[in-house]
């Protein structure tokens, strides 16, 4: 087995040790590395986070290959044409996740909104007994929540945001559940939103899916949230957006290149920036790690994947 990655936790090493023989790195071994090529013909699975993935080049290089199992939701890190090309299994971990994800996108959009991060600051600086200006946040009750891909966690977001007394409208390309609430166009959603949550996944389909039009859309009170993919935002136009108040606050877990992200964005107070964590909790990643390894150990025992992707 060779796992990829460096967010193995202790328990998931013992567990994916005790059943197999394992050869751990960090990030993607290269074909070359002679330490490599003497155990590539024998790797019959990967173990791999969603951020890490697998490449065209490391599938290539494990001839007998039969099964990656991604620790996470998205597989966009995965080239899934060649793993079914060649009959390679796939596995995720969808729903042990889904309610903590769900929880940070809503905290996202309320430090974003009720400007949590900049009254911090307020009280750290010793800005309050000088009684220095402070301008009002805005209310999330009456407003309408536009959800970008109503899957699981878009619809685990809806629930939560209801609570607060917002209207859910969305948007995603297939059919989904409640059509009374889905909007004509993403743009036409934006449109009808005070507020935009992005929950779709990332990969070729849904790249820089969110414009500078639909960005600005949204307009100079309207606030964006993206918990999906960096992939999935033109950043460059939101920070345009941002810096010229055509848009009025972001709150982002996910970004275009990590860990970099841009000095624009890291100067702007009206946003909330956070290390891709949605799912960073005791509880999740334990659940996510005890599904990798299970969808690998049936697998290998002659039984169906619990979880596969393809």
């Amino acid at each position: 087995m060779l796992v990829l990655g460096s967010v193995w936790s202790a328990e998931v090493r013992e567990q994916i040790q005790t059943a197999f023989e394992c050869h751990f790195t960090s990030g993607i071994p290269q074909a070359g590395d002679p330490e490599f090529d003497a155990i590539a013909p024998r790797i019959r699975g990967v173990l791999t986070s969603g951020t890490v993935g697998v490449t065209p080049a490391l599938v290539a290089s494990l001839p007998a290959l039969e099964i990656v199992s991604v620790h996470g939701v998205g597989v966009d890190a995965v080239p899934l044409d060649l793993l079914a090309a060649r009959g390679i299994r796939l596995t995720n971990t969808p729903d042990v996740l889904t309610d903590d994800v769900a929880d940070f996108a809503v905290l996202l959009l309320l430090a974003a909104v009720r400007r949590l991060p900049l009254l911090d600051r307020y009280v750290r600086d010793e800005r309050w007994p000088a009684k220095a200006p402070l301008t009002q946040a805005r209310s999330l009750r009456g407003k309408v929540a536009g959800i970008v891909g109503f899957g699981r966690i878009g619809q685990a977001v809806a629930n939560r945001l209801q609570a607060f007394g917002v209207e859910i409208r969305y948007y995603q390309r297939s059919a989904g559940p409640m059509p009374e609430r889905r909007s004509e166009s993403l743009l036409g959603l934006a449109e009808e939103s005070d507020m935009l949550v992005l929950c779709m996944p990332g990969g070729a389909e849904t790249t820089r899916m969110i414009g500078a039009e639909v960005v600005e859309a949204l307009g100079p009170e309207g606030t964006l949230v993206n918990i999906a993919r960096g992939s999935v935002l033109d950043e460059a136009a939101l920070i345009a957006a941002l810096e010229s108040g055509r848009l009025g606050a972001a709150g982002l877990d996910v970004f275009e290149r990590e860990p970099e992200v841009p000095a624009a964005l890291r100067a702007l107070e009206n946003v909330v920036l956070t290390p891709h964590v949605g799912s960073f909790t005791v509880e999740a990643r334990r659940a996510m790690g005890r599904l990798a390894v299970a969808n690998l150990t049936a697998y290998f025992a002659g039984q169906p994947p619990l979880t596969p992707v393809v």
